[in-house]
């Protein structure tokens, strides 16, 4: 018999001294990929849907206008009818044009004729407000008009 016994060699332990890079590493890359929601929605939007739908290219040259009943905390001052949104507040069909002319204000001249306003309307809004909007928005030359979809398939009957 030996005098010295066989020690068992196991797995060494894992080491976690570079764990705090790592975390700190991932950290960092949800920090920079994390996208901010620019505006907060006032207006309840369940927009429709197309088969033939486009993404947008530049988001940063897209201006929103937003149309549907206001959320329900709003509707005791607003009212049930449809509304339309500019930015983070209530708006009128009259302040669509300075609205349009801001937003081209603060681009750089270049970039001007590719901007594009985007309607994004509830799929159950008049088109009324719709075709008020577009009135406004013909008036000041802003014709690059996108309405805002999901791709899917319509579900409604159709008579």
């Amino acid at each position: 018999m030996s005098k010295f016994a066989k020690k068992k060699k196991g797995l060494p332990a894992i080491s976690t001294a570079s764990l705090p890079d790592i975390v700190f590493m991932l950290l960092f890359f949800f920090m920079v990929t994390t996208v901010m929601r620019e505006t907060d929605a006032l207006i309840d939007v369940r927009v429709p849907t197309a088969t033939e739908v486009k993404k947008l290219e530049r988001k940063n040259l897209v201006s929103y206008i937003y149309v549907g009943k206001p959320k329900m905390k709003f509707r005791a001052k607003y009212g049930s009818a449809d509304k339309i949104q500019l930015n983070d507040k209530f708006a009128s069909i009259s302040d669509i044009q300075s609205f349009i002319l801001a937003e081209r204000a603060s681009k750089n001249e270049e970039e001007i004729p590719y901007m594009t306003t985007s309607i994004k309307a509830d799929e159950d809004a008049s088109m009324g407000i719709i075709s008020d909007i577009k009135i406004e928005l013909r008036d000041i030359n802003a014709l690059k008009i996108n309405y805002a979809t999901h791709k899917g398939k319509d579900t409604r009957m159709n008579f």
